[in-house]
């Protein structure tokens, strides 16, 4: 496992090989991420794994998130059996690090359909196939955050 915080750097190590890439915030990892996460390292491809900077968490989901900086998100997600690589991205959408990076396989979870993924369009042009893992989404670190609140 490794953990790349620039993800221009980790793409020039992947090369040309296939690979999955996942992302999303991951503050207050929760059996949900978990469950994701082992869905898709079972691709059997290497899995990549972007997480939100601090200042995007905190754009999306407001003052006081993340509640887990940006460093200590990304170790935790480097411990989860099956993560090849850890990295991280500052932009507001995952548009940038998709079109960089050109993964094989596009994973979100099911919150999402293949038809209303955000970086959809983004995807199909590097030539991604987009794939739906993971449970129903019935846990949220927002939801955990408000019950600790």
């Amino acid at each position: 496992m490794t953990i790349l915080a620039d993800y221009r750097e980790l793409a020039e190590q992947l090369g040309s090989q296939p690979f999955a890439l996942t992302n999303g915030c991951f503050d207050l990892l929760h059996v949900g991420h978990v469950r994701l996460l082992r869905a898709a390292a079972a691709e059997a491809m290497p899995l990549v794994v972007a997480l939100n900077s601090d200042a995007t968490v905190r754009a999306s989901k407001g003052e006081g998130r993340p509640l887990v900086p940006l460093a200590e998100r990304m170790e935790v997600i480097d411990a989860i059996e099956g993560v090849d690589f850890v990295t991280s991205f500052s932009e507001p959408t995952a548009d940038t690090l998709i079109r960089t990076l050109r993964p094989t396989l596009y994973i979100k979870g099911t919150d999402w359909t293949a038809q209303s993924v955000p970086e959809r369009e983004s995807a199909l042009a590097v030539g991604a196939r987009i794939l739906i893992l993971g449970d129903a989404k019935t846990h949220s670190s927002s939801h955990l955050v408000r019950r600790l609140r």
